[in-house]
């Protein structure tokens, strides 16, 4: 497994950029304008006094260096314990490894901590070059976040022993969240290539009342959503990214090259993207996407537990789980919504998604973590390899439905109230390898239907210009066959937090 400590450079930079004593320039503009097209440069920083107090950008010839840094603690009713490695660290939402209250480490709750560096630099006439590169951590650590590495690292242990482990697309590279190079023009739009995040991630940001949250959103929390199925597929190291505004509409595409052997969760992905903004409506606006999904050969990590009972709950003494790779091809449509008025912001979200057999079933490949897994090897890299979760020729295929509203308002500039209610459905299905297995909506199996659901509320203050002190809570539980294999069934998680962002 490679090193997930964070790299000594980027902290270095970000603490040298702060006492540059050249002339600076401005940031990454809005939808692509070139730093020298500006009429107002951001202030910046002077001492250190100055970065921490105002609002002050690191800035340098249209070079930023950028980060957020989010820790706080919190309770949860049926949690696990803190793992430094996992991008989410603490187990905010209910997973099948939670079991008893505790309190809890809660880093990363509003949003991930991150460091890194972006530029826009004039080519000629309004197109700039463009470029970022960022790495998520834990701020209690400073390991890099590793989504795929804290998985590996429970297997062969027993369930109710296991932390708060959790898939995602942050794999422990000191890339792992974009890392992108490319041309920006407000006429023509925005082309560029190699690791960024999907459409359907983007769309979280942007519609998800807590903006992908790890501690009070569940499709921030969970990359079901944002991958279009598995949360590997969030990001992509090897794709090709468009967007363009045209008046009030918007269109974009992503193409992603590269398969496993790219440090890609998948053989091959694109996504299409079409929406606007209808204005004067009322006194708001209306914003709305739709976007398309495909992922082949999509990679999905967990732990298979030890025995279960009848009713699909672990038997004791609880067996050591077994690291298992799910492969298929997915395909979702996403339809989002946005509405503002004021200091009044209301959002809604459907996603269908529907988990196929793979187009090419695997016996043996290379996690973007970089671990070599091969079905049927001795040691590490023995792996369960599962090809037939979903049916072929579309019997059996698994049809899961997330959906969500919400809404934030501002009681004062500074001061903002979040809300939002979070829904799955799971329907009944089969794969090959289920044997035929009947329609059911009990825990007994994995396959039945079941539901999952989600309450979240916060308050979020903003005192300083870099700062937010925020305090939540969220409420989450499975059922049906959501819930089989799982210790509890719900968790209640409060978390307060304090962040930093520049």
């Amino acid at each position: 497994m490679r090193s997930s400590t964070l790299p000594a450079a980027l902290i270095i930079a970000a603490a040298g950029a702060c006492f540059q004593g050249a002339a600076w320039a401005a940031d990454i503009a809005a939808k692509g304008t070139p730093a020298a097209m500006t009429t107002s440069l951001p202030r910046t920083c002077t001492d250190g006094r100055d970065f921490i107090s105002t609002d002050c950008q690191l800035t340098w010839h249209g070079i930023t260096v950028y980060g957020t840094i989010d820790m706080g603690g919190g309770w949860q009713s049926h949690g696990a314990s803190w793992d430094p490695r996992s991008a989410v660290g603490a187990s905010y939402l209910i997973q099948k490894q939670n079991n008893s209250p505790r309190w809890s480490l809660a880093p990363n709750s509003l949003s991930n901590s991150t460091i890194g560096i972006k530029g826009a630099l004039p080519i000629g006439g309004d197109v700039s070059g463009v470029f970022a590169v960022d790495a998520g951590f834990d701020p209690y650590s400073l390991r890099l976040s590793n989504g795929p590495g804290s998985v590996a690292a429970n297997a062969g242990v027993p369930q109710n022993l296991a932390t708060a482990f959790s898939d995602s697309s942050r794999a422990g590279q000191w890339y792992n969240g974009v890392g992108y190079v490319g041309v920006s023009s407000p006429s023509y739009g925005t082309l560029t290539v190699f690791r960024q995040n999907s459409l359907t991630l983007d769309a979280v940001f942007d519609y998800d009342p807590f903006g992908g949250s790890y501690a009070f959103s569940p499709i921030g929390f969970q990359g079901i959503t944002c991958g279009g199925g598995n949360t590997e597929n969030c990001r992509n190291s090897t794709s090709l990214k468009y967007k363009v505004n045209v008046g009030q509409f918007r269109a974009a595409a992503l193409w992603q090259f590269g398969g496993y052997a790219d440090n890609n969760g998948s053989n091959g992905a694109y996504q299409f993207q079409v929406g606007g903004d209808i204005r004067s409506l009322g006194n708001g606006v209306l914003s709305i996407d739709v976007i398309y999904s495909f992922v082949r050969d999509s990679v999905s990590l967990a732990l298979a537990p030890g025995s279960n009972n009848a009713n699909g709950v672990p038997i004791p003494p609880f067996l050591p789980q077994t690291l298992t790779a799910t492969i298929s091809d997915n395909e979702a449509v996403m339809l989002v919504a946005k509405y503002t008025n004021g200091p009044l912001k209301l959002y809604s979200g459907y996603e269908h998604i529907r988990y196929a057999a793979p187009s090419n079933p695997q016996t043996a490949f290379t996690t973007i973590a970089g671990d070599f897994v091969c079905q049927g090897c001795a040691g590490f890299n023995n792996t369960n390899i599962n090809n037939t979760a979903f049916g072929v020729n579309g019997l059996g295929n698994k049809t899961f439905q997330v959906m969500w509203v919400g809404g934030k308002y501002a009681i004062t500039e500074n001061l903002d109230v979040i809300g939002a209610y979070y829904h799955y459905i799971q329907d009944s299905f089969f794969g090959t390898a289920a044997g035929g297995l009947a329609p059911c909506s009990g825990t007994e199996h994995a396959q039945c239907a079941g539901t999952f659901d989600g309450i979240s509320a916060a308050v979020d203050w903003r005192f300083a210009p870099k700062w937010d002190l925020y305090s939540g809570i969220m409420f989450t539980q499975v059922s049906g066959g959501l819930a089989s294999g799982f210790l509890q069934r719900n968790n209640i998680a409060p978390t307060v937090g304090l962040r930093f962002r520049f």
